[in-house]
């Protein structure tokens, strides 16, 4: 069986033993870095949350997808370019570990945990293609209600529970699934009225009643 890479073992070791790595902190709001063409760093949350993002030619902020801690980023763009301008920003105050691809290249041949995390490193890409496949596979929903209980109904999988808490502001989740946060609203106050669920505040409740085979598209 194919051992799973060890987060946490890696970043240990790249604390102690690689002197190139270099640790940042970062204020909630703040852009942590950006990605344009070719970049030359991964890096590894190592503290707090934090979201992938673009913005449109109206200024309009597009969320591809959150970071949480020991998510590697960046890896994405190892060997690859970009032409859109893309920003990693702290949702929360973060610690960030900066990992220059170089040190992976050439790296000594007896560094294990470089050589770990560059066989590892189609896993981790493949983990992010699967967040971008989820994300897209989301938003090709035409309507809003689609859209939200695609979503409501993968959290409520991935809780085990029917019961769910929003894990972000109504406001990011508008710009997640790229809708309007009035119309969204609108629509969270008519699912609640056709009794497909309750909802206070972040906590919302699937209700038996308001599901069809149409909402299981993704899973």
């Amino acid at each position: 069986m194919k051992k799973t890479f060890d987060v946490e073992h890696f970043i240990e070791e790249l604390k102690r033993k690689c002197a190139l790595t270099e640790v940042k902190k970062f204020k909630k709001n703040e852009i942590i870095t950006t990605y344009l063409l070719k970049r030359n760093q991964m890096h590894i949350l190592l503290k707090g949350e934090a979201y992938l993002a673009r913005y449109d030619k109206e200024g309009n902020r597009r969320i591809i997808y959150y970071l949480r801690k020991n998510d590697i980023f960046g890896e994405a763009f190892y060997k690859l370019h970009t032409d859109r301008e893309l920003f990693v920003v702290a949702k929360k105050d973060c610690e960030v570990l900066f990992l220059p691809y170089d040190i992976i290249e050439n790296c000594n041949k007896d560094c294990t945990f470089h050589i770990s995390l560059l066989k590892n490193l189609p896993d981790l890409i493949l983990h992010r293609v699967a967040d971008i496949n989820y994300r897209t596979e989301l938003l090709a929903n035409k309507s809003i209600k689609e859209k939200l209980l695609s979503y409501l109904e993968n959290l409520s999988i991935e809780n085990n529970s029917k019961t769910i808490e929003i894990p972000i502001s109504l406001s990011e989740l508008a710009d997640y699934l790229v809708i309007d946060r009035t119309a969204m609203m609108k629509q969270l106050k008519k699912m609640q009225e056709e009794k497909i669920i309750t909802k206070n505040k972040n906590k919302i409740t699937l209700l038996k009643e308001g599901f069809t085979n149409k909402w299981n598209l993704l899973f």
